[in-house]
């Protein structure tokens, strides 16, 4: 049973709905705008106006669906800050969108001059590190990333902030399928996925939320009453079972159909919502570069799509709150706990 400090508990609630789902849009993805966008201009790097202009057009238009909406440091934040409500949970990525290829395997890093205690000094609610993890990848290479995840868990203990972790599998040298766009490994095996969970569900991670890719390819998973649906149903099972906290589902790049057909299976499971994007504007950003048509395309399918997935998100996820690792009161903040103390030195935790 685990009871949460008041900083992490208010910052969890700021990131739900009323209800305790969450309902969060990703505008933090750099290499998926980017690289579409240079490629129409012909550059090797894309326009900063451009790439901004797109994010901040994503928050105009689909915060009004979303209870918390992801930024990054580069693009997101300095053109799109102002344009946030402040009724919206905001959360912020940490981790920088290069990363160092080795033989035996990827290595993240932290964005240059940014940190938690920036994050915090924001005032933003959560942060968010996404982490490139296969449990075959070589023992040093794991053992960095490890290190990495550990040491943001720290300063996210530290400065009383949640701790948002995201998990991909990627392919290694030896793997038929190469690629190292943030989409969903092709042939992905559903034991690398499980196990990476179940290493980073330890406590000496502090993970408050994960935010997890779907155990098998987009394209297989049938839904909950599909064709063969109760395999997939039961690595999704098993997923939540290891993560022990809330969770959340990404898209990865998955199409609208297929992401739906993800949440049912993940709500099954008890997740407690999801953290997307692609699967919510992709279709309107493949219309770049006009600008009228993809603010249409948003206002639009973009934003019918999330409250399709909003009512079955209602309807089946769990909220946060409830879940079993915050024991039978549900999620709660204790005074007199430890860290509060540590934090608040002096403070008794009673009042006379």
């Amino acid at each position: 049973m685990r009871t949460l400090s008041a900083g992490k508990l208010w910052g969890l609630r700021r990131m739900a709905d009323s209800a305790g789902r969450f309902k969060m849009t990703a505008v933090d993805q750099r290499p998926p705008i980017k690289g579409p966008i240079a490629k129409h201009y012909g550059l090797a790097e894309a326009p900063y106006d451009d790439v901004a202009g797109f994010k901040a057009l994503l928050i105009e238009t689909l915060q009004g669906e979303s209870s918390a909406m992801l930024l990054d440091p580069h693009y997101a934040v300095p053109r799109g800050i102002g344009l946030l409500s402040p009724q919206k949970g905001l959360i912020v990525t940490l981790e920088d969108s290069l990363f160092r290829e080795t033989p035996e395997g990827r290595l993240s890093a932290e964005i240059d001059d940014w940190s938690v205690e920036k994050i915090k000094r924001m005032g933003a609610d959560a942060v968010k590190v996404l982490a490139w993890y296969r449990p075959d990848a070589g023992a040093a290479v794991n053992s960095f990333q490890q290190d990495f995840v550990k040491r943001i868990g720290e300063a996210c203990e530290r400065f009383d902030i949640p701790f948002l972790f995201e998990l991909l599998v990627y392919p290694l040298a030896a793997d038929a399928h190469q690629t190292r766009d943030y989409v969903e490994m092709a042939g992905k095996k559903a034991d690398d996925v499980l196990a990476s969970v179940a290493e980073f569900a330890r406590p000496d991670y502090g993970v408050d939320v994960f935010k997890l890719e779907s155990p098998v390819e987009a394209k297989e998973a049938p839904g909950v009453g599909g064709d063969g649906w109760e395999r997939a149903q039961g690595l999704f099972d098993e997923m939540g079972r290891l993560a022990g906290r809330p969770w959340v589902m990404l898209s990865a790049g998955a199409g609208m159909d297929a992401f739906r057909r993800i949440l049912t299976h993940a709500y099954r499971a008890g997740a407690s919502g999801y953290l997307a994007g692609r699967a919510i504007w992709q279709d309107a950003f493949a219309t770049f570069p006009d600008w009228q048509a993809i603010r249409a395309g948003l206002e639009g399918g973009g934003v019918d799509y999330m409250r399709d997935i909003n009512a079955l998100t209602d309807a089946e996820a769990a909220p946060w709150h409830s879940h079993a690792c915050y024991g039978p009161g549900g999620a709660r903040f204790d005074p007199a706990d430890a860290s509060f103390r540590h934090v608040y030195p002096g403070f008794g935790g009673s009042v006379s």
